[in-house]
């Protein structure tokens, strides 16, 4: 039998156990500091909660927001008893620059950009050494590519209807206007004494104020859609300019048969005897041709083409944007497209597509810039007390060949100034310059007027702005979104001939 004395451990190989452990111990809770220390240490210094962002709302005035001539959109104010709060240039601008409000949070650029105008936008260092006061804030002001006079003009132009109004810049991607209908007094909902009835009416409000349609608003596009199938059909090479179909003609007295179901298109009488081109059908609007040749492109290929576009996502901008889609992608068949039936509609832009007006712009300034697509941009500038930082042009991809966006442009010229287009784009011609473009008339299925759309480009030779305009439930869109976009293009080519 071992005595007690043999039975014990070595007391070295205790020690040395127990120092690994309190090392590992140690080691992990080292490694759990750094970790919230470094990598979660940007989040934390501008969660809304953290002492450090609070202390910042209180004391330090947020930066400014400018427009692109300099004109102030966003500014600070002391209130009665001292404290800051923001005031706003006026009810045009809401939707963009949204609030910043004490009790209600932030919204639009007030929220996207919420480190950089409360000066906690640097590196994860001096963030972290603010909350010892190791160095001080630096609130940025930005400066938007946005026009307020040009910003204030779409909203006077949708008037008392619900819409939206995108202006572009093709060649830069720069937003010029960002225009949602009905809009609100944001100063309000930033001002204490006024912020809970300000707010509390805007959410009861049926006409919802509160969303900004540009982005986030999601529409039924009709014609304006045939551009997207376009793009896809001379992208694809499914299609060319000289494309013309056999059933075309005949069908436009009864209607195409696709599986049983009729492709109407009554619209554009002096066509029925003629197999019409690309161009001749862009025109003429012709429903049955751009059916026919989403059934040509395939489901997949159309899908992949739009991807291209922007589709299926939601777009790279500085504020949050929905998703606009070319089916719902519940179907079986290629693309996510339920049958023949659905991928024929939405070649025209009617079955489970829905797009934003951001979309859509874009999809004009693409045809307007060649073929590449730019990422649409309306934060242009920060400037602090470290100096300012540019935002320049970024171009995301090429979508189409130059050639076939000039086939495009050719076609949209053609369904604003030509003899059967002007019928359908009623007021979007610039006078003296040429203009290129589409309308549409986005039927919904029996629940009241059809939308009114327009998207385009001018000058069509060498574009300075592209549009798209929405209005919910206008009519045709000739008759409330085409001249709607032709005065505001006319506006702003005035202004930078």
């Amino acid at each position: 039998m071992q005595s007690g004395a043999s039975r014990r451990r070595p007391l070295g190989r205790t020690i040395i156990h127990v120092a690994l452990v309190l090392s590992l111990a140690f080691g992990v809770l080292a490694g759990a500091g750094g970790y919230w220390a470094v990598f979660r240490a940007p989040e934390l210094v501008r969660a809304p909660d953290d002492p450090a962002v609070i202390a910042a709302a209180r004391t330090v005035p947020r930066g400014r927001i400018l427009d692109r001539d300099g004109v102030v959109l966003a500014d600070n104010e002391r209130g009665p008893k001292g404290e800051l709060q923001r005031v706003y240039k006026g009810r045009a601008i809401s939707q963009v620059v949204g609030y910043a409000s004490s009790r209600y949070g932030r919204a639009g650029l007030e929220l996207a950009f919420d480190a950089e105008l409360s000066g906690l936008a640097s590196d994860p260092l001096n963030d972290a050494l603010r909350k010892f006061g190791a160095d001080p804030y630096d609130p940025q002001d930005l400066t938007l590519s946005l026009s307020y006079g040009l910003q204030k003009a779409a909203i006077a132009a949708l008037g008392d209807f619900r819409g939206a109004v995108v202006m572009l810049d093709p060649t830069t991607g720069e937003v010029l206007a960002l225009a949602s209908t009905p809009t609100y007094d944001a100063s309000k909902v930033a001002d204490p004494a006024t912020a809970r009835q300000s707010f509390e009416a805007l959410q009861a409000d049926k006409g919802e104020p509160l969303l900004p349609r540009a982005t986030l608003g999601r529409y039924v596009p009709g014609s304006v859609f045939k551009i997207v199938t376009a793009i896809a059909g001379l992208g694809s090479g499914a299609i060319t300019p000289a494309t013309t179909y056999k059933e075309q003609p005949g069908a436009e007295k009864n209607g195409l048969l696709v599986d049983g179901f009729r492709v109407r298109d009554g619209h554009h009488v002096t066509t029925r005897s003629k197999a019409l081109d690309f161009i001749e059908a862009t025109e003429a609007s012709c429903n049955i041709w751009f059916a026919l040749t989403g059934l040509q492109i395939g489901g997949k290929e159309f899908v992949d083409y739009a991807g291209r576009l922007g589709f299926g996502a939601p777009l790279p901008f500085d504020l949050p944007t929905a998703i606009s889609q070319v089916t719902g992608g519940s179907g079986s068949a290629p693309g996510g497209f339920k049958d023949d039936v659905e991928l024929a509609n939405a070649a025209y832009g009617q079955a489970e597509t829905f797009v934003t007006p951001l979309q859509m712009a874009l999809v004009a300034s693409v045809v307007a810039n060649g073929g590449e697509l730019l990422r649409p941009r309306l934060v242009t500038a920060f400037a602090g007390k470290a100096g300012k930082r540019e935002v320049g042009p970024e171009t995301l991809r090429r979508v189409i060949d130059a050639q076939a966006a000039s086939s495009i442009m050719e076609a949209m010229v053609a369904a604003v100034e030509g003899d059967l287009g002007r019928r359908f784009t009623a007021g979007s011609k610039v006078r003296g310059v040429t203009t290129a473009g589409k309308s549409g008339t986005a039927e919904l299925g029996g629940t009241g007027e059809p939308h009114s759309w327009f998207i385009g480009f001018a000058p069509a030779d060498a574009p300075k702005v592209a549009i798209a305009v929405v209005v919910e439930q206008g009519g045709r869109g000739a008759e409330i979104a085409s001249p709607i976009a032709g005065d505001l293009m006319t506006r702003y080519l005035a202004a930078n001939p």
